[in-house]
């Protein structure tokens, strides 16, 4: 419905766009695409949004219709010899058997023509500049305590949702730990720096408010100039 709704807009003209099945809705969240609204026929109410929600639409090439059980994806092939990616590239992962690791490792294998036991993969937190690595089931056996809750990528520490960004490292070509970039290093040290600088902050405000006296009596604060007062008497008779 919000597809529809979008298309009925003067301003949409101007685009040639077959039908809602050629767009995404998105809500904004943070700058950033958020929750996807992806059945066409519900009504924007049932979606329980702010009165002050942003959406944006995103154009496709071919119609798109997603059901409950589907996730989107945007996936990044590493770029052998280089800390960088390719573009993205969409990719959408049928949960109907579950949120497992393993099924996300071989939807992105079967995606990217590789063998699963020679990619690696990682969900992308742009908030921290860090790539959290989703291991693979030998990986994951090793741990048995803690298999049951990694191997649901919906909950903690994933928390896997449309519009997440997972890097892949082919094994063939490029064989190390590392899925940061040359941005996320910056992005980092900006992050540091920042949280540097607030504690030094905090830190002189302290010096400042331990400096006075516990019993010293607070400076009066300056008098500003008086007003004038004007008194108009009326007459009662």
């Amino acid at each position: 419905m919000p597809c529809s709704v979008a298309m009925t807009l003067p301003s949409f003209s101007e685009f040639s766009i077959p039908s809602p099945a050629f767009l995404r809705a998105w809500t904004v969240e943070s700058r950033r695409p958020g929750r996807l609204l992806r059945v066409h026929y519900q009504r924007l109410r049932e979606y329980k949004l702010g009165q002050r929600t942003e959406i944006c639409l995103e154009p496709l090439q071919k119609e798109e219709n997603l059901g409950p059980q589907h996730v989107l994806l945007r996936t990044q092939m590493r770029l052998p010899g280089k800390r960088a990616y390719a573009l993205p590239v969409d990719l959408v992962w049928d949960t109907a058997r579950g949120w497992t690791a393993g099924s996300l490792r071989h939807r992105v294998a079967d995606f990217y023509s590789l063998p699963v036991e020679k990619i690696e993969i990682a969900k992308y937190l742009p908030e921290k500049f860090e790539w959290l690595p989703v291991p693979s089931w030998n990986q994951q056996i090793t741990k048995r305590k803690k298999k049951k809750k990694q191997d649901n990528l919906q909950g903690a520490p994933y928390h896997l949702k449309d519009g997440d960004t997972i890097g892949i490292k082919n094994l063939l070509v490029e064989d190390d730990d590392d899925f940061s970039t040359v941005r996320d290093d910056i992005g980092r040290e900006k992050q540091k720096a920042f949280a540097l600088g607030r504690k030094k902050r905090q830190e002189a405000l302290r010096v400042r408010s331990s400096d006075v006296p516990s019993g010293a009596e607070m400076p009066p604060r300056p008098r500003g100039p008086e007003a004038s007062l004007s008194i108009h008497v009326g007459s009662f008779r």
